[in-house]
């Protein structure tokens, strides 16, 4: 028998269209009622269908730094990948599938997008690779990430794979408010880092997108024990509570201030910064409370600092922020950071720096692409760090809406 004929009774999987919505249709209609320790053979069974095997989900840790492999039965469960320096990490960074031909067919990685959010890779191995095989199965993924996400708000088994080494109570209260690390849409993408991951306390951040406005917020709490935890708790809850009843800018100040002052004294604060970006027009605007000014990065080169009025920090009771503003140009970004960055030095050494900080961003600008790999190569730090940056890409997502 010459390569390429096939004995008669050997059957081809059916790879078609009708069939592949047919196989998305199963998944979908049993996802609603799936324990989570049945997600995995179900996923394995689908690939399986379309004549897949060697199916590994992988999952970013909390440091940033490698993919895990989710066990689970009929999971094919290996090493750790680096989201440096693998095919893993590539099909994560870029969100775009990763094809690798090997001796027994090519191993296929394709990244878990939950919405904009990358949640991981699936990882499998087909004997051979066509359109069809690559359309079925992206549309499989984003199912197989949509299922992970809902699961995860109420399963520790995603958790517990994530985590490579023991948590602080701070780090879990303040991992547990996060939103998504990334998001991208047409108009904008956001991305932010913890450091350090597994000890971080009284730094966080939160964003929400809502209709064009990004709503952006970064808070770094006094001290570093659970006091910096509950305060960066209260800040960010009262932060939420505002926004979400549509308060003004400056007067969100007022609104996370006082449960500061009421609750913790007048010895205790929280450095603060918020900012609204129309993402159709590229309209920035910011209240800073204490908190070091933003980079704008133009070209890949940071061009100057967002400086501007600044009031007390959150908890001391200062004036009423006045508003600065600054209109974007497409491809722009703004890096927004905490002072444990510039202040992060080894032991005799000088501080980091915020000129540091720019000859930094200045070299990364140019070799890594992406706003998600940018904050990744911030680096480690000792201190509560935290980095989050924005790009704003303009445009329109209409298009999104229009069926072919």
């Amino acid at each position: 028998m010459t390569e390429g004929e096939r004995r008669p009774d050997e059957v081809m999987p059916d790879r078609s269209e009708g069939f592949g919505e047919r196989l998305l249709g199963v998944l979908l209609d049993r996802a609603h009622e799936m324990p989570p320790q049945l997600i995995a053979p179900l996923i394995a069974e689908e690939v399986a269908r379309v004549g897949g095997r060697d199916v590994s989900i992988l999952l970013q840790d909390y440091g940033q730094l490698v993919l895990v492999p989710l066990s689970g039965r009929r999971l094919m469960v290996g090493e750790p990948e680096p989201i440096d320096d693998s095919p893993a990490g590539t099909a994560f960074l870029q969100a775009t599938t990763i094809e690798v031909p090997r001796a027994d067919g090519v191993r296929m990685y394709l990244p878990l997008l939950d919405g904009s959010d990358q949640v991981g890779v699936m990882a499998l191995t087909l004997d051979t690779v066509d359109d069809n095989d690559r359309r079925l199965l992206r549309r499989l993924a984003g199912l197989v990430a949509d299922m992970l996400v809902t699961k995860h708000s109420y399963t520790d088994q995603f958790f517990r794979t994530r985590r490579r080494e023991p948590m602080s109570v701070t780090a879990e209260i303040q991992w547990s408010l996060l939103p998504p690390l990334a998001m991208s849409v047409p108009q904008v993408a956001v991305a932010g880092i913890l450091e350090p991951a597994y000890d971080v306390a009284g730094d966080s951040f939160d964003y929400a997108l809502n209709e064009d406005i990004l709503h952006v917020a970064m808070v770094d709490a006094m001290g570093h024990g659970l006091d910096a935890a509950t305060m960066a708790t209260v800040a960010l809850g009262a932060y939420r509570h505002a926004r979400r009843a549509d308060i003004g800018l400056s007067e969100i100040y007022a609104f996370m201030d006082r449960p500061i002052a009421e609750q913790f004294g007048p010895d205790h604060f929280v450095t603060a910064q918020m900012m609204r970006l129309n993402i159709a027009t590229g309209h920035l605007q910011w209240v800073n409370a204490g908190h070091p000014a933003p980079l704008l990065i133009r070209d890949h080169r940071v061009v100057r600092q967002l400086a501007g009025p600044t009031t007390l920090p959150v908890g001391f009771g200062g004036e009423e922020p006045r508003i600065s503003g600054q209109m974007l140009q497409r491809g722009d970004r703004v890096l927004c950071f905490t002072d444990g960055l510039i202040e992060e030095h080894e032991a005799g050494e000088e501080q980091f720096g915020e000129e540091q900080l720019i000859h930094w961003v200045n070299r990364i600008e140019h070799t890594t692409k992406g706003v998600r790999a940018v904050v990744r190569r911030g680096g480690r730090t000792t201190d509560d760090a935290t980095l989050f940056l924005i790009e704003w890409r303009g445009g329109a997502a209409d298009h999104l809406v229009l069926l072919e």
